[in-house]
């Protein structure tokens, strides 16, 4: 089902370290509901949702989860943090922060309780000589080779140090995202019992392709996630708050830089079936690359375009075979192929992606695709499409049917354009 923007709000919150504090923005990017949509109260009455009393809410709730992320840090600690939240009925309300290949380098508290300290280096002068270590005269030169061998050490160290700073990292803010879902979901009155409250790093912006070429590593892909009832439970008398923290489900995922070639296939085959030469609705101009997650499954980030600019009126949209259009042509043509791209990139996932051997019965196959700008067209920005690799292997072994097996995947819309 559709959603629909709210407006966005901005809010700044520091945390203090021995370097310059940065103001960080808090980005508001909930979806809205029209004024006819319903939703089904505690009671099973049916009323309509209050657009602008959700707002307030998550206007609230992201300085809630925002404050308790903070006091999960020391004060001298400051860490960068982008949110956006958005709410898609009939799924429920996602708080999404980026997951950032530079995050970790820059949680650098003032020693004492920081998260992580970059060590200090010591510099050598080009013969290999230094005066650091008691056992070396002005006269001696230390071997080359035992030189490589010590950086080899320090460098070994300090990825060691990252790793934990960035473990350390997802670990405060699932448990911060645990407390603000068993002490505050009762503040959402607009939501629907069933519907679920979930906390991530997989914002809309998939990661750059950095990490994948130049062995920068991410944080974990980290997902906690309530059903609302769950969570209000306890206050309702009926349960205890300890079985509502046991209801939360977490998923932290170590991203694993195995090679594994099916999985490195269908990225090239993705890429290849949507360049614009073959693409019926969006192409892409990057590689579809991916992260393989251990025990989770593979997430696939695909960046859809659908038309280049020759001027700023004029527009071509190549899959169509369009040329020179001008803008409300061109948007109108936009959000017609939408329902098309979400389709086909089901059905192209289910056709190609049951050839996947080395995912298991359990494991997912998720593509997180940014959809192509078109402000004012009525599309989502993002979408995230997913499988359980038991579906595929059942399709591919004749067990299910085609449409069986295209009713069994599972749609996440982002904030609507």
């Amino acid at each position: 089902m559709k959603s629909q923007p709210l407006n966005r709000t901005r809010s700044s919150w520091f945390f203090h370290g021995r370097m310059a504090c940065t103001v960080l923005a808090l980005v508001l990017g909930i979806a809205s509901v029209s004024a006819q949509k319903e939703k089904i109260s505690h009671a099973g009455d049916v009323k309509p949702m209050d657009e602008s009393q959700l707002r307030r809410e998550v206007e609230l709730a992201q300085n809630i989860l925002a404050t308790l992320i903070k006091q999960q840090f020391d004060e001298r600690t400051y860490v960068p943090l982008e949110m956006s939240v958005s709410y898609q009925s009939g799924y429920g309300l996602t708080f999404s922060m980026p997951s950032s290949y530079l995050l970790p380098i820059v949680l650098m508290g003032g020693g004492g309780n920081g998260i992580y300290s970059e060590p200090a280096m010591t510099v050598r002068s080009r013969n290999y000589a230094t005066t650091s270590v008691p056992a070396l005269t002005e006269t001696t030169t230390r071997d080359p080779r035992e030189v490589v061998k010590l950086e080899d050490a320090k460098t070994r160290q300090r990825r060691s140090d990252l790793d934990s700073a960035r473990e350390a990292y997802t670990q405060r803010i699932i448990d911060a995202a645990r407390i603000f879902m068993a002490d505050f979901s009762d503040i959402f009155t607009q939501l629907p019992a069933s519907e679920k409250i979930i906390v991530t790093n997989q914002g809309n912006q998939p990661r750059t392709l950095a990490g994948q070429y130049f062995g920068a590593q991410p944080v974990a892909y980290v997902s906690v996630e309530a059903t609302k009832s769950d969570m209000v439970s306890h206050k309702q008398g009926k349960g205890t708050r300890q079985q509502a923290l046991d209801k939360i489900k977490v998923i932290n995922a170590e991203v694993v830089r195995t090679v594994e070639p099916d999985l490195e296939l269908l990225s090239s085959i993705f890429t290849r079936l949507y360049r614009v030469d073959l693409a019926k609705t969006y192409f892409v101009e990057q590689q579809v690359y991916f992260d393989r997650l251990r025990d989770f499954g593979v997430v696939y980030y695909m960046q859809t375009l659908s038309t280049t600019q020759r001027s700023y009126t004029s527009f071509d949209v190549p899959t169509l075979g369009l040329e020179d259009v001008d803008l409300p042509t061109r948007n109108k043509k936009v959000a017609e192929l939408y329902p098309r791209f979400e389709e086909e990139l089901k059905e192209n996932i289910l056709e190609y992606g049951r050839t996947v051997k080395a995912l298991g019965n359990d494991e997912s196959l998720i593509f997180k695709v940014n959809i192509t700008p078109c402000p004012d067209c009525g599309i989502p920005a993002s979408l995230e499409v997913s499988i359980k690799g038991s579906v595929l292997k059942e399709y591919q072994a004749g067990k299910i049917t085609k449409d069986a097996a295209l009713g069994k995947f599972i749609l996440k819309k982002g904030s609507i354009q």
